[in-house]
């Protein structure tokens, strides 16, 4: 298949969240949301999660191939989120995901969030994608019309995101036959929002160029008053019987959006040339829109000059964009016939070169030696220090003395209270079974103090006991000769009751 994109900023908003890829096995629109500094890290993340899809050897098996999506997609929402917990400024932050992959002649499609993918056949646009939004759950309540929810105040509202939410980050996939002449729209809200689907197929069946189409679409969003991002990616399917049989021409891989900011990434994943999306033609200059409107034909285009092509790094090393560790320069050497010579095909020079390689390789060497044996030193003192602090803590913890229970006694402890790594920090020294363990107070138990502090909690609590068993033995004698009192006072009044009644019997015979 060929691909192209077209991403805008828009009237309204500062910077683009929306980041897409168009090339020749997959095609995908991520749309950023989290602020300013949010939305467009978020969908750059996802971009390069699904980008390698491009050049795996898929071989046309299907299954694999939802597979590798559907992983791609939740490594994606594991980065952003990891990302969001690493950097506190993008908490929130979140994209949608729609892609594309033709395996072999099947469309295989992922998708979460409200950007939508189209397919125009046989002169029929059919949408592909169901929106994850509020909106989009009324519809399908029937609570509103599709009329309705262009202007309903929480179209925004999305249901299923990637990102930094506690919310079902899995992927829709679903599986299509491709047929040659199939033409392929992925786009934000900021287009599907704003034009009919009536109007979207209409420019797409009029427009045969792939990017005069997609820059059609774009435009027509922002005059129909597009507030959003607006991004489209159009993908024209070519299935052949035997594609390896035919000389088609090459598709540079090409990247709109928030993801274009650095295409080295992308490039040394796919390890080949990465091409930025073209700008939109009313913003570009004269020239390039007449350049634009000439170019009618099926094959890639050449890139403009407003596009950058990024090379894999392997290439960028060899132009010397990257830098690298030998400066390459050729030492002038002072020959010994009394000539000076940088030539380094001269044998002197060519040794002076090695010797200055073998001294350079001698002192990496001895960096990384002196590194290694810094990090061991460093190892060392770090656990030596926490060897000390674990034994300096253990030392002072046995200077601590409390009292508690062990096996139902009164007992007083050595050492402090609890335990590390399931080791006891404390043993018993002297247990004693003549106190009463209920008599122990709970603010006396379990608390770190000096020897003699807990020795003298154990005397005071023997001589609490003491003095709770005189007062209990006082109190039994009280009770006892309170009970002797009584029974002496009971038979006394016996005994004067029964003396009149023996005087008077003689005189009742009478």
């Amino acid at each position: 298949m060929y691909s192209t994109t077209v991403s805008d900023v828009g009237t309204v908003r500062s910077n683009n969240q929306d980041s897409s890829f168009a090339g020749e096995h997959l095609v995908a629109i991520c749309d950023g949301m989290g602020g300013h500094a949010g939305g467009d890290t978020a969908s750059t993340i996802a971009i390069r999660s699904l980008t390698h899809i491009e050049s795996d050897s898929i071989n046309g098996d299907v299954a694999r191939a939802t597979t590798i999506l559907e992983t791609s997609t939740l490594a994606a929402h594991d980065a952003i989120v990891g990302k969001a917990k690493r950097e506190r400024k993008l908490a929130g932050m979140g994209t949608t995901i729609t892609a594309i992959a033709l395996v072999g002649d099947w469309w295989v499609l992922a998708h979460i969030g409200d950007s939508r993918a189209y397919l125009l056949r046989d002169g029929h646009l059919m949408r592909l994608t169901s929106d994850h939004s509020y909106v989009q759950h009324l519809i399908d309540t029937k609570r509103i019309s599709e009329a309705e929810a262009r202007n309903h105040p929480q179209r925004n509202v999305v249901m299923r995101v990637l990102g930094d939410f506690d919310i079902d980050a899995r992927p829709d996939i679903s599986i299509r036959r491709a047929q040659a002449g199939d033409r392929l729209l992925l786009c934000s809200d900021g287009l599907c929002g704003v034009l009919e689907d009536s109007t979207i197929e209409e420019t797409m069946l009029h427009f045969t160029d792939r990017e005069e189409c997609a820059q059609f679409l774009v435009s027509m969003a922002l005059k129909a008053g597009s507030t959003d991002n607006v991004t489209a990616v159009i993908a024209d399917a070519t299935l052949a019987l035997d594609a390896e049989a035919f000389d088609v021409p090459h598709q540079t891989p090409v990247v709109g959006g928030a993801a274009s900011a650095n295409l080295n990434s992308l490039a040394d994943i796919l390890h080949e040339p990465v091409l930025s999306a073209p700008p939109l033609v009313g913003k570009s200059s004269p020239a390039e829109r007449a350049a634009a409107l000439v170019q009618q034909d099926s094959a890639p285009r050449e890139p403009s000059a407003a596009q950058t092509v990024a090379q894999p790094s392997e290439v960028r090393e060899d132009y010397g964009e990257i830098k690298d560790t030998d400066t390459g320069e050729i030492p002038v050497v002072h020959k010994s016939d009394g000539r000076y010579s940088a030539d380094p095909n001269d044998p002197e020079v060519a040794a002076q070169i090695r010797e200055a390689e073998i001294a350079q390789d001698e002192r990496a060497h001895s960096r990384r030696f002196r590194g290694r044996v810094a990090a061991i030193c460093t190892t060392v003192v770090v656990l030596a220090l926490v060897a000390l602090g674990i034994w300096g803590g253990y030392a002072w913890s046995q200077n601590r003395y409390y009292v508690g229970v062990a096996d139902g006694q009164v007992a007083l402890y050595q050492g402090m209270p609890t335990d590390i790594f399931g080791q006891p920090l404390s043993h018993v020294v002297q247990t004693y079974p003549d106190l009463d363990v209920s008599k122990l107070p709970s603010t006396s138990q379990n608390h770190a103090t000096t020897k003699d502090e807990a020795e003298d909690t154990i005397e005071a609590l023997r001589e609490q006991q003491r003095q709770d068993e005189a007062r209990q033995q006082a109190e039994e004698e009280a009770k006892e000769q309170a009970r002797k009192e009584a029974e002496e006072q009971a038979k006394k009044q016996q005994e004067a009751t029964d003396k009149p009644s023996a005087t008077k019997s003689p005189e009742a015979k009478e």
